[in-house]
C-alpha cells in the first residue's frame, strides 16, 4: 500500500507544470567601480520564471573632478569641481532556470560645463556612490545596493 502511496506521488510530481516567478528574491548583490567610474551592480535573482526580467538601478553619486597640468600633477589651486548627481541604468536579461545572474552599471555623473585651462586636462579624481537600489521592474522587487566608492587621484 505504501509503495502504491509513493508511485502516484512520484507521478503526480513527474507531470507537474514548471515553476513560475512565484517567490522572486535576490540571493546576492555586489557592488564595485570599475576603472571607467561606473558603478557596477553585480547580481543574482532566483525564484523567476523563465522569461525576460526588467531591472534599474539608482544611486546617488558624488564625483570629484580635476585638472592636471602636463606633468602630471594638480595645481594648488582652485581647479576642481565635486558634482552631485542620481545616476541610473537598466537591462533585460532572461531568466533561465528560474534565475537571473548578471551585472548592470551606471555613471559616473558628467563634469558637465566644468573644463580645465589650456594645457592641463580633465581628470575622474573619486567617485562614490551611495544609497543605491536594484529594482526587477518585471516582479516589483527591490533591493539595496551596497555603497562603492573609488580614488583615483589624490588631490
Amino acid at each position: 500500500m505504501v509503495v502504491v502511496a509513493v508511485a502516484a506521488l512520484a507521478t503526480a510530481f513527474a507531470f507537474t507544470a514548471p515553476a513560475s516567478a512565484d517567490a522572486p528574491k535576490f540571493h546576492a548583490v555586489t557592488s564595485s567601480v570599475n576603472n571607467a567610474g561606473a558603478l557596477v551592480v553585480n547580481f543574482d535573482e532566483r525564484g523567476l520564471g523563465n522569461e525576460n526580467i526588467d531591472y534599474t538601478l539608482t544611486a546617488d553619486a558624488t564625483a570629484v573632478y580635476a585638472c592636471i597640468n602636463g606633468g602630471g600633477n594638480h595645481p594648488q589651486a582652485a581647479n576642481k569641481e565635486t558634482i552631485n548627481a542620481e545616476v541610473s541604468g537598466g537591462g533585460s536579461f532572461e531568466a533561465k532556470n528560474g534565475r537571473v545572474v548578471a551585472s548592470l552599471s551606471a555613471g559616473p555623473p558628467s563634469a558637465g560645463a566644468f573644463s580645465c585651462p589650456k594645457g592641463q586636462r580633465l581628470v575622474l579624481a573619486s567617485v562614490s556612490y551611495t544609497n543605491g537600489v536594484l529594482t526587477d521592474t518585471t516582479n516589483n522587487v527591490s533591493t539595496p545596493v551596497p555603497d562603492a566608492s573609488r580614488i583615483f587621484l589624490v588631490i
